[in-house]
């Protein structure tokens, strides 16, 4: 019995003293000791009981080493949690501002909208309504982008719905996507809706509105009541001066017009006055009748 403590003794004694000598060896080590809070040396040890007399049976005591793997900045451990997520990061564009052209850009108010249109001159503008939501608009985004790079003369506006809901509400915009196209003096040329199936509709009316024409007059742009209506909306920042009502043109006097006749077949001349009434009691007055009447 006494034999027995003596030899567990020396193998507890053993063991301490040798893991005291590796911890102070190696005090600034990042290693773990699985079932050890303590920190100990980067190998890996392998201390078997028979080769300290013990009676462990060559069982083993295993401290695993995390010191080579490469240390993760917060930067990067967001980002991979983001990809295993599935997380959108706030540097990657959304649907509506991938494939832009230099002739398309996005419409900030109504103000800015209302501009555009005046300053396009002649040149045909195409107004995209668009909603991040919408399912037919970011399928339809990839096409239009590449009819804004095939006419490089035409400008594409695009109007968030889900930021300018009070302004497409007062131009009636109840459908999405949908397109209205402007010209110069012409003002509204068309307006419609269409998805990816009925792309048809979009490309005939860009064929058919696209060649450069001269438009007679300045830009018209909306017309008068959806400037009325934007300026009426107390959500948006837009003032309109109507224009004052031109007074209704009093028409001329309408010029008597001679009638041809047989007996007065030259119309440059006056018409003949009426032939004078005689007084039926002189003979010399019925005379002077009978003259005029038979022409003498």
């Amino acid at each position: 019995m006494a034999d027995v403590l003596s030899n567990t003794n020396l193998v507890s004694s053993s063991f301490s003293s040798s893991f005291t000598g590796h911890r102070n060896e190696q005090k600034n080590s990042s290693c773990r000791l699985k079932g050890f809070p303590r920190k100990v040396n980067r190998q890996t040890l392998r201390l078997k009981a028979t080769s300290l007399g013990s009676d462990f049976h060559g069982k083993r005591v295993v401290l695993q080493d995390n010191q080579g793997k490469p240390k993760r900045g917060i930067y990067l451990q967001m980002s991979i949690k983001a990809q295993h997520t599935g997380l959108r990061l706030k540097s990657a564009p959304k649907w509506w501002e991938k494939g832009l052209q230099p002739n398309m850009r996005e419409v900030t108010s109504a103000q800015d909208f209302v501009d555009s249109l005046l300053n396009a001159g002649d040149k045909l503008v195409i107004v995209d309504f668009f909603s991040p939501g919408c399912g037919g608009c970011k399928a339809l985004h990839p096409k239009i982008c590449q009819f804004a790079e095939m006419n490089p003369d035409v400008l594409f506006l695009h109007v968030n719905y889900e930021e300018h809901k009070s302004m497409c509400y007062s131009l009636n915009i109840h459908v999405l996507p949908f397109f209205r196209f402007y010209r110069g003096a012409q003002g509204r040329l068309c307006s419609f809706s269409c998805t990816n199936a009925t792309i048809k509709k979009f490309r005939d009316a860009l064929a058919k509105h696209s060649p450069d024409r001269c438009s007679l007059g300045p830009t018209k742009g909306l017309e008068e009541k959806e400037l009325i209506a934007l300026a009426s909306n107390k959500d948006l920042n837009f003032k309109y001066a109507q224009k004052p009502d031109l007074p209704t043109p009093i028409p001329a006097k309408e010029e008597r017009v001679p009638v041809v006749s047989p007996s007065h077949p030259n119309p440059a001349l006056p018409l003949p006055l009426p032939l004078p009434t005689a007084s039926p009691k002189s003979g010399q007055g019925s005379e002077e009748k009978t003259l005029v009447g038979s022409g003498r």
